[in-house]
């Protein structure tokens, strides 16, 4: 039995026991009452009962509905609540790989400001954009990376043109005082850094053109130094106050300073030279195919000549015989012909 039903059954004996106590107030002669009396007592206690059972299944069903209806709903919340929390996990998952993706980003680029921090390495780094720069635009035959000379220089690259002309191309990173200038606010500070870059860009300049312009083993009289970085590129290539720039003394030495967004220009600008001296050459070859088709047409035409000259010759020697033919056929019809007219000779008697 359930709580409800216990608690029904103390109120149903609290109810007797409170008709009973009530009744000891009356007189004694009611004491005596008849069985009747105590019989209708209880029927009218019974139907209060089931009036009340009535009205508390009445409550229990609600309840019931009730407490289903609860259950349903925190049901469909928690459900949600866990769609929620997947959701949730989920992208803080995401989250964390981003994280990590971003820290390992992070360590690669101090991994890089290591790298460019020795001279070496970051000549090693601008070779590398040097030579990857070349094999996207130019044909692999038309350039050579790691190009030595008969004097023992090897310069990083050499754009190869036609006739065995080259064009050296030599990668540098003047990194190092460049970085520390960015720095700088005071103006006095920054000038003399300025000065300081560019005399390092100065060595690097008269480097190339002494070791690489070398016209008796092919180069042209010129050699492209490439700078990797554009805005170094840039700072190389502005005037401050009136004073000689950079990209000046370096044309002067017949060096030209080139950054990838200008090198690649120049690489598209070769590329369509070299296109049309091949399409120069293919003409050449077509002009000779053409030529040996000339001369032996020529010669067919000879042969086709001589071979219509045989065949009048033929025709006429055919003509001829068949001009014999016709005069041998008709004295052969006229021997014929007499044969038949001729008389037959008389008999012998």
């Amino acid at each position: 039995m359930t709580t409800l039903s216990w608690v029904l059954l103390g109120i149903i004996f609290v109810l007797v026991v409170a008709v009973v106590f009530s009744q000891k107030g009356a007189s004694a002669a009611r004491v005596d009452a008849s069985p009747e009396f105590v019989q209708q007592g209880i029927q009218a206690l019974l139907q209060q009962v089931n009036v009340l059972s009535r009205r508390v299944d009445e409550r229990l069903k609600e309840n019931s509905l009730l407490t289903d209806r609860t259950h349903r709903t925190l049901g469909d919340r928690l459900d949600h609540a866990n769609k929620v929390i997947n959701q949730v996990t989920h992208k803080l998952a995401s989250l964390e790989e981003s994280n990590q993706r971003i820290f390992e980003v992070g360590k690669d680029i101090l991994s890089l400001q290591e790298i460019l921090k020795t001279p070496k390495l970051r000549g090693n780094l601008g070779e590398l954009f040097l030579g990857d720069l070349l094999t996207q635009i130019l044909p692999r035959e038309n350039f050579s990376l790691q190009h030595k000379f008969k004097t023992g220089a090897v310069v990083d690259a050499v754009i190869r043109l036609r006739e065995g002309l080259l064009v050296p191309v030599d990668a540098k990173f003047p990194l190092e005082n460049f970085k520390r200038g960015l720095h700088l606010s005071d103006e006095k500070e920054r000038m003399a850094l300025k000065k300081t870059f560019f005399n390092d860009v100065q060595k690097h300049v008269d480097a190339i053109a002494d070791r690489y312009i070398l016209t008796d083993e092919g180069t042209l009289d010129f050699a492209l130094m490439y700078v990797p970085a554009e805005n170094i590129y840039y700072d190389m290539i502005i005037r401050e106050n009136d004073e000689k720039n950079i990209s000046e003394y370096a044309l002067s030495r017949r060096v030209i300073p080139v950054s990838p967004n200008s090198f690649y220009v120049y690489l598209q600008a070769l590329l369509l030279g070299l296109r049309g001296l091949q399409i120069e050459k293919e003409a050449k070859g077509i002009l000779l195919t053409l030529g040996r088709l000339k001369g032996d047409f020529q010669k067919f035409g000879e042969e086709f000549s001589l071979l219509g000259t045989h065949l009048g010759r033929a025709q006429n020697t055919y003509g001829a015989s068949e001009k014999r033919l016709n005069q041998f056929r008709g004295k052969l019809e006229i021997l014929d012909t007499s044969e038949v007219a001729s008389p037959e000779l008389p008999a012998n008697r």
